[in-house]
């Protein structure tokens, strides 16, 4: 089987549910929904057509080709057809449990029997996706620090992180395990600053402890009415 893609949606609240039966209808049928909080001030949600700062994030799991071909239909005739506003990407996984790798790529031969090549869709996108893990609380001040070196706005998402007792060994730290996952899309050109601002101001030794890593998706969608790709990618 080709390798799977996590789809991840950001959408308002209260319509997961509606990209979840969208995208059953081409053959993605696993997901995960949490809420989130989007960061944007209300200035920049109102030009990109956002709304609230409530938001649901989905995470769906697909095929590779299943994935790319529902990006690619989402930036053309799909576009509007979940009736929300929201930012979708795909991030290649590394490794899934065999029951649910193998559930998926029996859908995605299912799928391929009534379609045709996989369309063409570029590698990488000008975006790259930043994600910052710190304490409970703290992503406000994280956004804060983001936001002075070019970032826009960013979606902030509940967890607990677990096997990170031998990070504490390591390093000799006392980590809290409730956390704040600090989601941001930002253009390729500004990750470098913003990664290494957050770094030095709210690291693994501060009171925020935030980790930090960085993924560039492999496709991005945005809105018509924005003329050209925007350091945010939106449906």
């Amino acid at each position: 089987m080709e390798g799977i893609h996590v789809i991840v949606s950001i959408v308002e609240r209260g319509r997961g549910t509606a990209i979840q039966k969208l995208y059953k209808k081409h053959a993605v049928f696993l997901h995960t929904q949490c809420p989130g909080r989007g960061t944007a001030t209300s200035e920049i949600m109102d030009i990109l057509g956002l709304g609230s700062s409530e938001k649901d994030v989905v995470l769906s799991y697909a095929e590779s080709g299943t994935a790319r071909r529902l990006l690619a239909l989402l930036d053309n005739e799909l576009r509007g057809a979940a009736g929300t506003a929201g930012i979708v990407f795909t991030l290649s996984l590394s490794g899934m449990n065999n029951l649910a790798a193998a559930a998926i790529d029996y859908y995605a031969q299912q799928n391929k029997k009534g379609n045709g090549g996989e369309p063409p869709m570029e590698n990488q996108s000008k975006n790259s996706l930043i994600l910052v893990t710190c304490v409970r609380g703290s992503a406000d001040q994280i956004m804060v620090t983001a936001r002075e070196q070019g970032a826009r706005g960013g979606t902030v998402i509940k967890a607990r992180w677990s096997g990170m007792e031998e990070l504490e060994r390591g390093y000799d730290l006392e980590l809290t395990a409730e956390r704040d996952i600090v989601a941001i899309v930002v253009p390729n050109d500004k990750r470098k600053d913003i990664m290494e601002a957050v770094n030095a101001a709210h690291g693994l030794r501060t009171p925020e402890q935030a980790m930090i890593c960085s993924a560039v998706p492999w496709a991005m969608t945005r809105p018509p009415w924005l003329p050209a790709p925007g350091p945010i990618s939106t449906i």
